[in-house]
């Protein structure tokens, strides 16, 4: 069924020029998490093939209110930049095996689940907040600058949400909240990044293009988080 991450791909780039292509990218990717996750019996959220395909949808899902928004009907680049990213995520996983093994005894937990997907959403509303601050710089508009903010905060909330629930899946697996493993450390150094992003954009204080390239360093850091450590370091957390 690898095919559909195909024709999901395909549908994206289309969805730069023709937005409900980008809707019918979404529903293709979606399908095929649904068949992965009907042959696991489990949401498919372990190794890369899996989450790279998981991110993909991720970055359709979040975009898609965003291609909505009357602010950026007229910003081709927006449609364009987020189609481009769902098909390269999505593509990136056919590059890995499709495992089909069972989940060890401390993976079969909803506290797993839930701080995996919720940490997803959140890297999909981060590039949403990169995109954004791109276009930003290439037009000045204070409202779309505005939609950064948006994005970096429902991020970050869900992000926050992901940590804790990840706190409550490690004490059930290794009996403590927190390992300060690299992916524990980076974790939190994207979330103290964002802290500080927001509180500063909440108090208006630092330059607006200063910001939106924050807004881009942002996702730098949590690219890194996910696939960095995860390929360069040794973890707790394979993917």
């Amino acid at each position: 069924m690898k095919w559909l991450l195909i024709l999901s791909a395909g549908l994206y780039l289309f969805g730069a020029f023709r937005r409900p292509f980008f809707a019918a990218g979404l529903a293709a990717g979606a399908a095929y998490l649904a068949v992965r996750g009907i042959e696991l019996g489990r949401l498919p959220l372990v190794g890369p093939h899996d989450t790279l395909a998981f991110f993909s949808v991720s970055i359709g899902l979040m975009a898609l209110p965003f291609l909505l928004s009357p602010a950026l009907r007229q910003q081709s680049f927006f449609s364009w930049g987020m189609g481009c990213a769902a098909a390269l995520f999505g593509l990136m996983a056919l590059l890995f095996p499709a495992f089909a093994m069972p989940l060890p005894p401390v993976l079969r937990t909803l506290w797993f689940e839930l701080h995996v997907a919720l940490a997803f959403f959140s890297y999909a509303l981060f590039a949403i907040g990169a995109v954004l601050g791109g276009i930003f710089l290439a037009g000045g508009e204070r409202r779309i600058l505005d939609l950064q903010y948006r994005a970096a905060l429902v991020g970050y909330t869900f992000f926050s949400a992901s940590m804790v629930s990840g706190g409550i899946w490690g004490y059930f697996a290794w009996g403590t909240y927190w390992l300060w493993t690299p992916k524990e450390f980076w974790t939190s150094i994207l979330w103290i990044f964002y802290t500080f992003w927001l509180h500063l954009r909440l108090r208006g204080t630092g330059g607006d293009k200063a910001l939106a390239w924050s807004g881009i360093v942002g996702f730098a850091v949590a690219l890194f988080t996910y696939l960095g450590v995860s390929i360069l370091m040794k973890s707790s957390h394979s993917f």
